[in-house]
């Protein structure tokens, strides 16, 4: 697919259409009578046994030695729960370090990205610890929940170049649309139609009752806001306090909201990644302004469009250079590996001389392309279909609300957005959520009504959820506060950048329940130091994108 999924994940669209007049958004929906729980859901124990009995993966936190796994079960749907149809989630635990009087239940985003390595994430974050088990959740459809599947058959083939705007080149791409769609709801069957935030959030409650509590907190990221937001719409009174960091625009249609990413990746790359690159032209020699560097980015581009490029093994395409970029872009720490990257397809394109100092090898460059092109994280256990976050991300934003575009509509957005925004908006020909046949699924827009005030997080730069559609959901929200993070482009915030402002904020409501008076500002992070490149990652931090995570995911009890 073309969207880039986040880990959050999700989009934008261009300041000129925003004076067009306010988004769609979803149709006027009556929210379900909420279904009764029968007692057999209600009468289950979670029996929790350590995630890694023979000793967590090398390489993960040391708090994987502490993680606790578990499973339950739900409705397929919640609405027919004597069906006794039944769908497996699995859950784990980061127990609190001191008397737990809350539970934090995460997600981190996709929509539909696997989660039970999330805790992980804050097993230092010591003042969260000392009074509250943060939980974590593999959502059904994914992880070692019961799975669906699009038959390894949800990606567009790495040929086709959304730039290539040649009748030929579009029509395949627009019936591949096609084919993904039938794909994914043929081989996910009937359990498809029941992935979708409607029946999720019931399965949180379901867990919140479980675990015992009136109330659960919650931090979720990027999708994980649109899941959070939801959850808190239908479950008022389930609400504790809610932090909602790197934010969908929730208010509004996922069509709507995805529409805006295009602006906001060519913006953390033409403002961001384009001058630090340029910053140290004498490292990497692509350029010595912004836009000499996007100029050696196009020659580069363009070269793989004339000439097929193997490097070690991994097919380099147009298209895959186009998603590794965009996949880079979500964290600053991946400046320095993406930077490299560039100046060894350079050298091997012959479109620049290698760099003297710092050129990448081979096997660097086709290990960071993976890395960079998976474009999420991939928990999964053995007993898993491959492809389940592909599927389930798709599912979800298919099934949850509608897509009003068609073929002819599509080819003139992609090329209005490719013209504007050309990192990403050409690919935007590539929707197969246009094919989808949408089951009956309800659900109401979020406002903030009855729902007690939630913290908002954002960074003014973050290129999958960008800030003008947070703030709109911010705006529509009732008494939702944010902190906007100025002069930075990360995409998760909380716990993930060192950024001690955000940080101190978030815990003093997620931890002691001081809501902010009002919205308020933080200083973002430096960019990294290309010429002290041991003090850089040498990968995208990503939420759970670590390949530990992903090996470690295939140890997990149920």
């Amino acid at each position: 697919m073309t969207r880039i999924r986040t880990l959050v994940g999700v989009p934008l669209m261009a300041s000129a259409l925003l004076l067009a007049g306010q988004p769609v958004l979803a149709e006027p929906a009556v929210q379900p009578t909420q279904p009764s729980v029968p007692d057999r859901y209600l009468d289950q124990q979670l029996n929790w046994k350590p995630c890694f009995p023979d000793g967590p993966p090398p390489d993960l936190p040391p708090a994987a030695q502490e993680l606790q796994c578990a499973s339950f079960t739900a409705p397929r749907d919640w609405f027919r729960p004597d069906d006794k149809q039944d769908v497996t989630v699995a859950v784990s635990r980061l127990p609190a370090t001191g008397e737990a009087t809350a539970s934090v239940l995460t997600n981190p985003g996709g929509p539909g990205a696997p989660g039970r390595t999330t805790p992980l994430n804050f097993g230092e974050r010591d003042r969260l610890r000392a009074s509250q088990e943060i939980i974590g959740i593999d959502p059904r459809g994914t992880g070692d929940s019961t799975n669906i599947t699009c038959g390894d058959k949800a990606q567009l083939d790495a040929e086709l170049d959304p730039r290539d705007r040649g009748q030929g080149n579009l029509d395949l791409i627009l019936n591949s649309n096609e084919l993904i769609a039938q794909f994914c709801q043929e081989k996910s069957g009937e359990l498809g139609q029941y992935v979708n935030t409607e029946q999720t959030v019931r399965d949180y409650d379901l867990l919140r009752q479980l675990l015992d509590r009136e109330t659960v907190n919650w931090v979720g990221y990027s999708g994980g806001t649109w899941l959070g937001a939801h959850y808190a719409t239908a479950f008022p009174d389930s609400v504790g306090r809610f932090v909602l960091d790197s934010n969908v625009e929730f208010t509004t249609t996922f069509q709507d909201s995805f529409d805006w990413q295009p602006l906001g990746f060519e913006r953390r790359f033409r403002e961001d990644f384009l001058p630090w690159v340029a910053k140290y032209d004498s490292t990497y020699q692509l350029g010595a302004t912004g836009e000499e560097v996007r100029q050696a980015y196009e020659d580069i581009r363009a070269a793989l469009t004339k000439q097929l490029l193997e490097v070690d093994g991994t097919e380099i395409t147009a298209p895959g250079l186009d998603e590794a970029i965009a996949g880079s872009l979500y964290s600053k720490d991946a400046f320095p590996a993406l930077a490299e990257n560039l100046a060894g397809l350079a050298e091997l394109t012959g479109v620049r001389p290698a760099p003297a100092s710092r050129a990448a090898s081979t096997e660097q460059i086709a290990a960071r392309y993976q890395t960079a092109t998976e474009g999420g994280p991939q928990l999964r256990a053995p007993q898993s279909y491959d492809d389940a976050y592909d599927a389930s991300f798709i599912t979800i934003t298919c099934n949850d609300t509608p897509w009003t575009d068609d073929r002819d509509s599509l080819l003139r957005k992609s090329a209005e957005f490719g013209e504007k925004w050309p990192l990403l908006g050409w690919g935007w020909v590539a929707q197969p959520c246009i094919s989808w046949d949408r089951p009956a699924v309800s659900l109401p827009t979020p406002t903030g009504a009855g729902v007690p005030p939630v913290l908002m997080v954002q960074s003014t730069n973050d290129p999958a959820t960008p800030l003008e559609g947070a703030r709109r959901a911010h705006e529509r929200f009732a008494g939702s506060r944010m902190i906007t993070v100025a002069d930075e482009g990360d995409h998760g915030i909380y716990a993930f950048t060192g950024n001690e402002c955000v940080d101190e904020q978030v815990e003093r409501y997620l931890v002691d329940g001081e809501v902010p008076a009002g919205d308020t500002t933080c200083p973002g992070m430096p960019l990294p130091n290309a010429e002290e490149p041991e003090a850089n990652s040498d990968e995208p931090r990503g939420l759970d994108q670590d390949a530990a995570y992903r090996e470690a995911a295939g140890s997990m009890p149920r």
